[in-house]
């Protein structure tokens, strides 16, 4: 009883320092994206600056699954939480595009190290029939949290610094809670931790469960465009910073509603069969969002829908590279979920800013109606084996 209560325990805790981290990424990409487009600074080198956060993730993946399972869970959060709020506190001290991308990259190390060891800590202690359920609540702490994030946008209007000492202040509270639970070890696994080990469990991680990790790469690339490229085509379009604000959360606020709901009927009807059908929708959402792109408040509505279906796409690929991976190759499957996200995360911010740039007579909502389609038609095609009911009705 006393291991169950504890484990309880520690879960909601991992959600609340999820919650908070949500919150200053879905405050920080906007965030940026106002300050440089007010201060002129090109679409291009905006978005490019944006992919600071992603960069890091990738530069210290390689490197985050030796100190984990050597460690344990509770160290590498510590540091990457640490990484995180002392990072945020400097952007105020010198507006510098290179200062403010080098701080970025620091950010993305901490959060990718915060959310890979929580990540791994639910899926490895989870019972298979709640996995889907609780990985959903995993991702509606973040989603709550970063549906938040963009409302303090308005903060720039009193101190344009203000915001980021705001969400500093909230994350180093979030992050002292991991202080009040014990540390733990994923399961052990025979052979090296070394980087080498880690590139040979990458690749065959990979060959086993690459079709789950497409819907991490395709939330990576709609989540980073929304939030760092979307903010500069609505000021182009005439649409307001506070109307904005509400528009890029209406997306996360359709993923709180669906994202428990959705993680349920994965547990019972299979990963890939609820996949298949919220990117399909999805897609479809945003080619009929292009014809009505003027009209702040109809896309403020689409924005809403569209989250219901696919705000959770990062969740779901979570567990189904959880139902694809065996235990003990699961930090490597959370930790290659990570690097996909991350890399379409790294290429929203180019892409959209270079489709901006070479296709301003094409609606910006098409770029992303067609990424997520060809996603559809690639796990369409992919992975059907394990395409298994998890729960008997």
């Amino acid at each position: 009883m006393k291991q169950i209560i504890n484990g309880k325990k520690r879960f909601y805790i991992l959600v609340a320092i999820v919650a908070i981290s949500g919150f200053s990424q879905g405050m920080l990409l906007p965030l940026i994206s106002v300050i440089f487009e007010q201060d002129g600074i090109s679409v291009t080198l905006n978005g490019l600056n944006a992919t600071g956060l992603y960069v890091g993730t990738l530069l210290i993946s390689p490197f985050m699954e030796a100190p984990l399972r050597r460690y344990g869970y509770k160290p590498v959060i510590i540091v990457g939480g640490a990484l995180v709020f002392l990072s945020l506190l400097l952007f105020p001290l010198w507006k510098s595009i290179i200062f403010w991308f080098v701080l970025r990259l620091f950010i993305g190390i901490g959060d990718h190290a915060l959310h890979f060891a929580t990540q791994t800590w639910i899926t490895s202690t989870s019972p298979e029939k709640k996995l889907g359920k609780n990985i959903a609540i995993y991702g509606l702490s973040f989603g709550v949290g970063f549906a938040a994030g963009p409302l303090f946008v308005n903060l720039i209007h009193i101190f344009e610094g203000l915001p980021f000492i705001v969400s500093s202040i909230l994350c180093m509270l979030a992050w002292s809670l991991v202080f009040l639970v014990d540390n733990d070890f994923p399961e052990h696994m025979s052979g090296s931790t070394s980087t080498k080990g880690a590139f040979k469990r990458f690749s065959v991680t990979t060959k086993i469960a690459w079709f789950a990790l497409l819907p991490g790469f395709g939330y990576g690339f709609l989540e980073s465009t929304l939030n760092a490229i979307y903010p500069v085509y609505a000021l182009r379009t005439s649409i307001d910073v506070s109307m904005l604000s509400v528009i890029i959360s209406s997306f996360s606020v359709g993923g709180l509603l669906t994202q428990i709901p959705l993680g349920h009927l994965s547990d019972r009807f299979g990963r890939k069969n609820i996949l298949l059908s919220v990117l399909s929708v999805g897609s479809f959402i945003f080619f009929i969002a292009s014809f009505y792109e003027s009209n702040a408040w109809i896309i403020a509505s689409f924005f809403l829908v569209a989250g219901m279906f696919i705000g959770s796409t990062f969740s779901l690929g979570i567990a189904y590279m959880a139902d694809s991976t065996p235990r003990e190759l699961l930090p490597t499957g959370n930790l290659l979920c990570g690097i996909f996200f991350s890399l379409g995360s790294l290429s929203g911010p180019f892409l959209g800013g270079l489709f901006l740039e070479l296709a301003d007579q094409l609606s910006f909502f098409i770029l992303i109606a067609g990424v997520l389609f060809l996603i559809f038609i690639l796990l369409l095609v992919s992975g059907r084996k394990h395409n298994t009911k998890l729960v008997n009705p």
